[in-house]
């Protein structure tokens, strides 16, 4: 079965993946993001696809001008492992013959626990939001109590009929993932492009500019240590052939 590169991104959403992947390389400059990119696109589309179960493989351009992040999804974890143990090392040689000093900063591993799309918008996203948020040590049962009052945020004040997401213009969809051991959660926003997620960023978050009280129990959450927002575009999306 061959790779072949996917006009659209990936259905986060879809049945069946067990786990998702996701690393950070850090290439140095924007002409080495460049480079990366295609030199992942060769290293793979010059191979057969992997038949150890993965589903998806896409590649994000760091705004900052330096990093890549990686998302793939996996039937489970042996899948990944069956990866790496046999296939893996030799894309990567490839990669890094052609680009030179890539530095591999760190690899999650993660499911999906909630989504939340914008009805009847297809548009692709031309901009992604990577929120990262770091818990004092594991706990998956908090990691997710997180992500529902950041749902519950989201709605806005019981008997509010047009919460903060009415406001939202240009955001496609977010994708809140709790790491397998816990400690972390991630949100992938896309966003239809850079200038609507900056705009969000920017808006009054409510009267004089004070938070309101469903936000600063997301931000005030016990246990929550650190986070973080970086923003990627979208680059490449791989998946099986025929």
């Amino acid at each position: 079965m061959t790779a072949t590169v996917t006009r659209s991104r990936p259905d986060l959403t879809r049945p069946g993946v067990g786990v998702v992947k996701v690393s950070t390389w850090d290439v140095g400059s924007p002409q080495a993001q460049r480079a990366a990119v295609a030199a992942i696109e060769r290293a793979w589309l010059s191979r057969d696809w992997p038949d150890t179960g993965l589903i998806s493989y896409s590649v994000y351009v760091g705004e900052d001008g330096r990093t890549l992040m990686h998302y793939s999804q996996w039937r489970n974890e042996e899948a990944y492992r069956a990866f790496v143990a046999g296939e893996r090392d030799e894309r990567n040689a490839e990669i890094d013959a052609a680009v030179p000093g890539v530095r591999r900063l760190r690899l999650d591993s993660y499911d999906l626990y909630r989504s939340s799309p914008t009805e009847g918008d297809d548009r692709q996203p031309g901009s992604v939001a990577l929120i990262e948020v770091d818990f004092e040590g594991p706990g998956r049962a908090r990691a997710r109590e997180w992500v529902d009052t950041v749902f519950a945020a989201l709605e806005g004040p019981p008997g509010e009929a047009d919460g903060p997401r009415a406001v939202a213009d240009g955001s496609l969809a977010a994708h809140f993932h709790v790491s397998l051991d816990g400690a972390r959660a991630l949100n992938l926003a896309e966003w239809v492009d850079a200038a609507s997620h900056e705009a969000m960023m920017n808006a009054p978050k409510g009267p004089a500019g004070e938070v309101p009280a469903e936000w600063r129990r997301v931000h005030e959450f016990p246990g929550l240590a650190s986070s973080q927002v970086r923003r990627y575009t979208p680059a490449l999306s791989l998946g099986a052939g025929a």
